[in-house]
């Protein structure tokens, strides 16, 4: 694969926080969240070149922090949902977007993407069907041959390694996806480096751990005290566990944004894969100490015992993203990141 050589000027950009919807909880108490700064610690960078814009393809949980983190730097940015109730939602919060049906895509948006410097991909392939946009290969790449974009990034998942055993796994090894999903997923991460390589412009994987963050993480699980998904119960089974708070996703963004490195695959995962009854049950210790006494045993023990025996997984290095791409994680460890998710956790009456 040749190494396209580029020169790039970018700023620092710091992750913005939303305000969440409150929770209700069984005692008539509302918890909700205070604004809270989500920030990736960089150094001091040069200005950004005029002009530079972000499109992001599928604003989900990942895509509004970055839309926020790079809006507030003074980034044009703008995404596409797949919906117009979506999409109305994004607008109201001030983000330009885009209903866009990945299975047809509409050549009014691709125009838009073709104008646009830097691209996230952030849409999960389908049962069936794989990456929908790359099902359309072709028209995408006629679309934007001899635009402006010259950076991308695909959101993958470390699901394509498999189970290694419990044994630490790097970029470089052996991947063995196991589910439909997993597998479309390592097909599509091929097939954007070579769209990228087509085009000459600089294209990178990266393969994210368990998504957290506010509004999406143990504590929150339990404050809910919802009934426990499948996936979830599946979880459960895992010795091991590689997650990554979503300011740490932004972090890795942004400096491969300031560092580009054509081809290059990276996980993006904390220092610390552990077994998600040890997350959940430091995570409701943190919710009975802030409440000052109130104890979730109905959610404790609906997470905490398993029937089956435990199934060894993997655990995911990120020595790649920290060498190479300069990363000093703000959460190297579910308990900082839960921790600073409590501590803007603010009981209303």
């Amino acid at each position: 694969m040749s190494i396209l050589s580029q020169q790039l000027t970018y700023m620092e950009i710091g992750c913005a926080s939303r305000q969440l919807s409150p929770i209700n909880l069984r005692f008539n108490q509302t918890f909700t969240f205070l604004p809270a700064t989500v920030r990736c610690e960089a150094k001091a960078f040069p200005e950004l070149s005029t002009g530079d814009q972000m499109f992001i393809l599928g604003m989900g949980f990942v895509g509004k922090f970055f839309v926020a983190d790079l809006k507030n730097k003074g980034w044009v940015v703008r995404g596409s949902c797949t919906s117009t109730g979506k999409k109305k939602q994004l607008e109201d919060l001030g983000y330009s977007a885009y209903a866009f049906d990945a299975n047809l895509p509409q050549d009014e948006v691709l125009e838009v993407v073709k104008n646009h410097t830097h691209l996230v991909i952030s849409i999960p392939p389908l049962k069936g069907v794989g990456d929908p946009i790359l099902c359309h290969e072709g028209l995408l790449e006629r679309a934007l041959k001899g635009g402006r974009l010259r950076w991308l990034v695909y959101l993958s998942s470390t699901s394509v390694y498999g189970d290694s055993g419990g044994a630490w796994v790097d970029e470089d090894y052996p991947v063995k996806p196991e589910s439909e999903l997993a597998r479309a997923r390592l097909a599509a991460e091929t097939q954007w480096l070579c769209f990228g390589q087509n085009l000459g412009i600089a294209a990178h994987v990266f393969r994210l751990g368990g998504i957290y963050g506010p509004g999406r993480s143990a504590v929150d699980t339990i404050l809910k005290q919802g009934p426990m998904s499948k996936c979830q119960k599946a979880r459960l089974l895992k010795d091991y566990t590689s997650r990554v708070h979503v300011a740490d996703i932004c972090q890795a963004l942004h400096a491969s944004i300031l560092h580009p490195s054509p081809g290059k695959i990276y996980n993006i995962v904390d220092d610390d894969p552990a077994p998600r009854e040890e997350v959940f049950e430091f995570a409701r210790k943190l919710v009975e100490e802030k409440l000052l006494g109130h104890v979730y045993a109905e959610r404790g023990e609906a997470v905490l015992v398993s029937e089956k025996p435990s199934k060894s997984t993997k655990r995911v290095s990120n020595a790649r993203m920290k060498k190479e791409l300069g990363v000093t994680l703000r959460y190297p460890s579910y308990r900082s990141g839960l921790g600073g998710i409590m501590e803007h956790t603010s009981p209303v009456s």
